[in-house]
């Protein structure tokens, strides 16, 4: 009974201090249950990932960890290696910012090993190319083959920044130099391959449009041209409220005819040497408007209006614009004058009068019924130019 008293004793004492456990008395620095995982990775040697920069006070362990890894009574050469390994570890792992930074304060350490230094350009640049950071990496792959003239990695890195920079014919050159060094470097010679094919390219292309781009300018001297011979006007919006004009060829600008319209059409002359013009025409009793893409300058307005009117539109509600009763005018904006234009004369006709002036390349007209009530109003206080 005695024996049985005492194993009891024992199992009921065994409860009591795991209860201690369990219980809100745990031992100072023991894991939470609910949130171990977090807890556990702050513990260096099972950290995941090191954060990038340590602060002692906030993680003494990790900063007393660190400070084993680069001693202080290393030489500038030992810790610049050390940073080396570092950031190459960092590399493999694809983490090419922490591979920087790491490369970086290698390069701090200033040491005295030309090599070591090459080596941490180098490394620093091929990092910096994964990034796409193709200038910083050439930098270092310059200072590195300043370092070391015949060092083939920084070479072939600077060939490729030079590639991914669009200079192909410096890419080209680096790959020379490579080649004097290792003739069968495969990257060398596939990058020497690829920089050439582009550079041909590219060089064709500025051809192509060079010759584009003088043909077009000859094109549009020819248009100007024509229209000097016609004596037709051009006027080119100078500010809000005033317009240039330009009469004499001398004086001429394409400006004014480098605008296109909101459809996109413009001047152009056609291969008989006729103008063929994007024309505006305007209804102001109704806040209409049609546009013609295409009128030819010898076309005559009536042959267009009686396309246009062929059927009523439907704001004419009263039926009464017909092309009989259709009446032409311009209006001339500096002096505030309207002047009105025969429908059956033609395009070139109108635009040769003495003060019509072709506005943004758009000749633009105006559209109304003859005798109508608007058409009075309209006129009011107007000096208009009727016809005899």
């Amino acid at each position: 009974m005695a024996g049985a008293a005492s194993d009891e004793e024992d199992e009921g004492g065994m409860d009591a201090f795991m209860d201690r456990f369990r219980g809100p008395e745990r031992c100072e620095g023991a894991f939470n249950q609910d949130n171990w995982e977090k807890e556990f990775d702050q513990v260096p040697m099972f950290m995941k990932k090191a954060p990038s920069e340590i602060d002692p006070k906030q993680n003494p362990d990790l900063a007393c960890l660190q400070s084993l890894i680069f001693d202080e009574d290393e030489t500038p050469e030992e810790q610049a290696k050390t940073y080396k390994n570092e950031g190459n570890d960092y590399f493999k792992e694809k983490d090419y910012k922490k591979a920087i930074l790491s490369y970086t304060e290698g390069l701090k350490k200033k040491c005295s090993d030309v090599e070591l230094n090459t080596v941490l350009h180098t490394n620093r640049a091929a990092a910096q190319f994964h990034l796409g950071n193709y200038r910083s990496a050439l930098n270092d792959a310059i200072t590195a083959r300043k370092l070391m003239p015949n060092h083939l990695k920084a070479i072939i890195r600077g060939a490729l920044c030079h590639l991914e920079l669009r200079h192909f014919s410096e890419s080209i050159v680096w790959c020379e130099a490579g080649m004097k060094i290792d003739p069968k470097e495969k990257k060398l010679l596939e990058t020497r391959a690829k920089a050439d094919r582009l550079k041909r390219t590219e060089e064709r292309d500025f051809r192509k449009t060079k010759l584009q781009e003088k043909r077009e300018q000859s094109q549009k001297e020819a248009l100007l041209q024509a229209i000097k011979d016609r004596n037709i006007k051009l006027s080119v919006a100078s500010s809000e409220d005033e317009t240039e004009t330009f009469s004499g060829f001398a004086e001429m600008s394409l400006d004014g005819l480098s605008s296109e319209s909101t459809i996109g059409a413009k001047v152009h002359l056609e291969e008989d040497g006729s103008l063929t013009w994007p024309v505006l025409f305007l209804y102001p009793e109704h806040g209409q408007s049609d546009f013609i893409s295409a009128f030819r300058e010898e076309s005559r307005f009536i042959d267009h209006l009686i396309v246009m009117f062929e059927e009523l539109p439907p704001w004419d509600s009263e039926r009464k614009y017909t092309p009989n009763k259709l009446e032409l005018y311009y209006e001339d904006e500096e002096r505030r004058e309207i002047y009105q234009i025969d429908t059956k004369t033609t395009l070139l006709q109108a635009l040769q009068h003495q003060r019509y002036f072709v506005k943004a390349g758009t000749p633009t007209f105006l559209v109304l019924v003859k005798q109508s009530p608007f058409s009075k109003n309209y006129f009011l206080g107007k000096k208009v130019h009727r016809l005899n």
